[in-house]
């Protein structure tokens, strides 16, 4: 009595070990999560976050330029020898023959034509140019990710398909193989159901393949390891939006980095034009300095002269002829600034070109969807009713044949349309500047 027990209790608890030993294992991974891995992940974006850090770094470097700077010398000479000096035909000796020298200088500029204030200025245009470089990469890794995501539920859709095909012609061959031993097909229809199954079979395995390189592609776009077995979650029920391309467009010009970076890269020009033309006021700056000399090697011994001496100076220089070299670094800035503009131009037509045709390959994409379903559902019913008939001879394998590959064709066309429709919308996305 006591083993029934045992029995029944093993049975009513055997569910719920096979449930928790489901809910043990990884979850499915969503798109969510895999641009989350990417962000983290990606060598791309992390390049882009180390050269934006950069710029911050040449902004602090630009920035020490207006604050005075220290410097120290210190020299040592040995004289043949010793100087000295004639007074009325008499040498005496006004130094030693070893000299030791060392002095403390803080400079600080007062006025440099604006260069130090147009290189940092520079420096902080420079970072933003970085910054809006790495949104650019990140606009490219989203969709990389949807795209190869995609790709890859549309690899593992074919591969069930071709396994679809398979069993279908599987059961297919079984009825030819009990016809043909029962005389009423000839054994070349027995053939054609087997050279199918045998094609069949070679495009299951084409397609397993197919998934594995789809989901290493996507793997190594998150930056992981691409050997990596974890599920995706495939998409939901695709509902096509409607979108203005004028819109779309006013967007793009709005949001798209590569043009702020052009934006950007005027006021750097116009930054370079006042750097350019700094060399024509003069360079002041003041400098305070601190010197010992001697003839031991901290200086401090000195019997000819003091040991140590302070000064505070004021210096100007003004390079006021340089042979035109000024005017020619202040004109090509200027047309460097001119064809910057002309470029910018030529990206913003190519802008509005690449939103016209994401636009179209969009409306496209939503346009299959339905003529695919319904393609789907015909290709269906033709391969039941092809089935029935062939099931009591009223036609022949060649039609089943036939059937099952409009079916498949059908699916795998049903199957594009989708992912075909949410890498379009990706594509979109991508050229309005939107993640």
């Amino acid at each position: 009595m006591s083993q029934i027990i045992y029995a029944l209790i093993f049975v009513l608890l055997l569910p719920l070990t096979v449930k928790a030993q489901e809910q043990g294992t990884e979850p499915l991974l969503t798109l969510d999560e895999a641009l989350q891995t990417a962000l983290k992940h990606n060598p791309s974006l992390q390049e882009a976050e180390m050269t934006y850090q950069s710029s911050l770094a040449a902004v602090r470097s630009a920035q020490s330029d207006f604050l005075f700077k220290a410097s120290a010398h210190y020299s040592f000479s040995n004289l043949q020898d010793a100087p000295f000096q004639r007074i009325n035909g008499s040498e005496m000796q006004v130094g030693d023959r070893d000299v030791h020298h060392w002095d403390v200088t803080l400079t600080q500029p007062l006025f440099t034509g604006f260069a130090i204030t147009s290189r940092y200025k520079m420096a902080q245009i420079q970072a933003q140019i970085k910054e809006l470089e790495k949104k650019r990469s990140l606009l490219d890794i989203n969709r990389a990710v949807k795209t190869a995501w995609y790709g890859s539920l549309l690899a593992k859709k074919i591969e069930k398909v071709t396994s679809d095909t398979v069993t279908a012609l599987s059961a297919h061959e079984k009825d030819a193989e009990g016809f043909y031993k029962h005389g009423i097909i000839p054994r070349n229809d027995l053939l054609k159901s087997k050279v199918a199954l045998a094609n069949a079979i070679q495009a299951r395995e084409q397609a397993h393949a197919d998934t594995k390189i789809a989901r290493a592609r996507l793997f190594t776009v998150l930056g992981i390891d691409p050997n990596s077995e974890r599920a995706l979650k495939d998409i939901g029920t695709v509902t096509p939006r409607t979108y203005d391309i004028t819109t779309l467009t006013d967007a793009a010009m709005k949001n798209r980095p590569v043009l702020a970076s052009y934006r950007l890269g005027l006021k750097n020009l116009d930054q370079a034009v006042t750097l350019a033309k700094s060399p024509y006021f003069p360079q002041v700056a003041i400098a305070g300095e601190y010197e010992q000399n001697g003839n031991d090697w901290g200086a401090d011994t000195n019997p000819y002269s003091n040991e140590h001496n302070a000064a505070v100076m004021v210096t100007a220089k003004w390079d006021f002829f340089q042979w035109g070299k000024t005017g020619a670094e202040v004109l090509k800035q200027k047309l460097a600034k001119q064809a910057l503009k002309k470029k910018m131009k030529g990206v913003e037509d190519q802008i509005k070109l690449e939103i016209k045709s994401a636009f179209l390959d969009l409306n496209v994409a939503a346009n299959n969807i339905g003529t695919a379903h319904e393609g789907l559902k015909q290709a269906e019913e033709n391969a039941r009713i092809t089935d029935l008939q062939y099931k009591n001879q009223v036609t022949t394998s060649t039609e089943v044949l036939d059937s099952r590959t409009f079916l498949s064709q059908a699916e795998v066309n049903y199957y594009r349309a989708l992912y075909g429709y949410k890498v379009s919308l990706a594509n979109l996305d991508r050229a309005v500047g939107k993640k």
